[in-house]
């Protein structure tokens, strides 16, 4: 049986702590960034956790199983 492939984009975006976590980023401040606000944006600076619904799928784009 041939290797598993790690998804491309997902070795990108995401991030896996000392713990075991999955950390992302969020979205929408990538353009338009000025009707938004200032406390908006800042909040969107900061990392934030993947899901644990979600925690699966990444994990498995990811090659951690």
């Amino acid at each position: 049986m041939p290797k598993m492939k790690t998804h491309s984009r997902a070795k990108k975006t995401f991030k896996v702590t000392g713990t075991g976590k999955i950390r992302r980023y969020k979205a929408f401040k990538s353009h338009l960034l000025t009707k938004k606000a200032t406390k908006r944006k800042r909040h969107l600076r900061a990392a934030a956790f993947v899901h644990p619904a979600n925690e699966n799928l990444v994990k498995r784009m990811l090659v951690l199983r």
